[in-house]
């Protein structure tokens, strides 16, 4: 919907609601006019049902706004003596229209002094149940979100099984687009598998002020843009259309901002024809063919799995004596190396093709994972050339990402049905790859990350299971180490587990005492 519709649909319901209630205004010692005028009638509607002002900003706050809907038409029934569990009913199966009847055709009295206090326990859990959502949903919205890492494509540095806190306040929190959607699940629910929101109307979004810019080799959570698609590394073309804040949430490292210019030579990024340093805690993994003397890799499995931890993507190539590794760190290649019945270890590399490779983005140039470039990431404000060459780069940005109608006529580009030979991005754009080099859907796939499609920094990691080791052994499963720790920062990460539990063994400490002390 555009601004002018949203303006429109906003004053439409405005009027809704002060032919439905003028009455009900009156009876409140209120003027009638009071039910018609925008924002100021919230206000006011607050004062009748004696709940906080403040109360006003949750009505506009998407999705917390879809329950505190739903509290306001109960409260206002209750506040002209419609209490009884029929007109809760009511008033919620009928979208708040059954105060419309009351309002016209029923000769209801004004509760000003009413209690507050629900007068029974299904009415007192309902309540309390209803605030608890509230309060989750905003922390979830515009503070932190939890998230769980299911793929490798960041082995090392975050684990499947990792269970993260998100921060949506470090890069600013996005307000959201979808306005019709079930608080604190994202795109799905869990039991019946349906969809969990409605496409239809899209709300415009901005994003509120952050802490900090997204820089070098910072681990972003994101929407992932090419969502949905049928399967990965499909090159159809193929995808379920879904608004950007329901798209499947990715986590990578971002290698390449706004107005940078990127390439990959032999493995390895090169940011405006420099290497890429990557912090301490990163470990890019590539694949290996290993070849042994004839004797069988099985001997040293167990090394393998419990030492070095490579316990994905080990197969044998068919040739023989020949295995595919398909996730090594530098670190563990020298000490497959030093395994005796090891002969060689060669890094997996894809040169660049002698035909144009499909799967890699933008589909038309003769690239590969690990020979790649150079390509420019688009800045805000920035203009770029358009022509037959450049176009396959930044046609998606135009047109799904800038909202543009973009055609091709006569060898000719029309943005908006006008000729177009550059164009001006509105916002900046983003490079996202994984650690794990050769086993990580990334922007070498499906191009740049808009910053509209940003969700925030992943900086806790507060739970860890191993999901190669069954919950008959519990100890072993939790991974206690990582427990509590940063992903962030410098250094090998540290577990702050133990320090948690000591706070919390004195906070009871603490508390109990302090009881002891007032029973005293």
């Amino acid at each position: 919907m555009t601004a002018l519709q949203w303006l429109i649909f906003f004053l439409a319901v405005q009027v809704i609601h002060g032919l439905g209630t003028w009455k009900l205004y009156e009876k409140a010692g209120r003027k009638s006019w009071e039910a018609f005028i925008p924002v100021y009638n919230s206000i006011i509607l607050m004062k009748i049902i004696n709940r906080p002002t403040w109360w006003t900003a949750l009505l506009f706050i998407p999705i917390v706004n879809l329950i505190m809907f739903i509290v306001v038409w109960v409260e206002t029934l209750r506040s002209f003596g419609k209490n009884k569990e029929k007109d809760t009913l009511l008033g919620v199966i009928t979208l708040g229209f059954y105060i419309y009847y009351v309002n016209y055709f029923e000769n209801v009295e004004y509760k000003r002094d009413r209690s507050l206090v629900p007068t029974t326990k299904t009415g007192d859990t309902v309540a309390s149940l209803l605030y608890a959502i509230v309060v989750a949903t905003l922390v979830h919205t515009y503070i932190m979100q939890p998230f769980n890492i299911p793929t490798s494509s960041l082995e090392k540095s975050l684990l499947v099984g990792d269970f993260l806190f998100v921060s949506k306040f470090h890069y600013g929190a996005r307000t959201p687009s979808t306005a019709i959607a079930m608080p604190m699940v994202h795109d799905s629910l869990i039991v019946v598998k349906a969809k969990s929101y409605l496409s239809k109307p899209q709300l415009p979004s901005f994003r509120l002020p952050g802490l900090q810019k997204i820089k070098h080799n910072d681990i972003v959570c994101f929407n992932w843009p090419a969502d949905t698609v049928y399967q990965f590394f499909d090159t159809s073309g193929r995808h379920i259309d879904k608004p950007k804040d329901k798209r499947s949430n990715y986590v990578k490292r971002c290698v390449g901002l706004p107005g940078d210019n990127l390439s990959i030579k032999g493995g390895f990024v090169y940011i405006n024809n420099k290497k890429l340093i990557l912090p301490e805690r990163a470990k890019p993994q590539y694949s290996y063919l290993v070849t042994t003397d004839g004797s069988p890799l099985d001997t040293y499995a167990e090394y393998l799995i419990n030492e070095l931890k490579i316990t994905d993507g080990i197969l044998a190539t068919g040739k023989p004596n020949e295995y595919y590794f398909g996730a090594v760190t530098d670190e563990n290649v020298e000490k497959i190396k030093s395994i005796p019945i090891i002969k060689s270890v060669i890094k997996n590399l894809t040169p660049a093709p002698a035909q144009v490779d499909r799967s890699i983005f933008p589909r038309n140039q003769k690239w590969s994972l690990d020979n790649f470039g150079p390509i420019y990431i688009p800045e805000a404000n920035k203009t770029v050339i358009l022509n037959k060459e450049t176009l396959p780069f930044y046609r998606r940005l135009i047109t799904v990402y800038e909202g543009n109608k973009l055609e091709e006529k006569g060898g000719k580009i029309y943005i908006n049905d006008r000729e177009a030979t550059n164009y001006t991005f509105k916002q900046d754009y983003y490079w996202m790859m994984g650690d794990n080099r050769h086993r990580s859907e990334d922007s070498r796939y499906w191009g740049f990350v808009p910053m509209d499609h940003v969700v925030g920094k992943p900086v806790f990691i507060w739970w860890s299971i191993d999901p190669n080791i069954p919950w008959a052994k519990a100890i072993d499963k939790i991974r206690w180490d990582r427990l509590f720790c940063t992903v962030g920062g410098d250094g090998q990460p540290v577990s702050y587990f133990k320090y948690f539990l000591i706070a919390l063994v004195a906070w009871f400490g603490f508390d109990w005492y302090r009881n002891k002390k007032k029973k005293a």
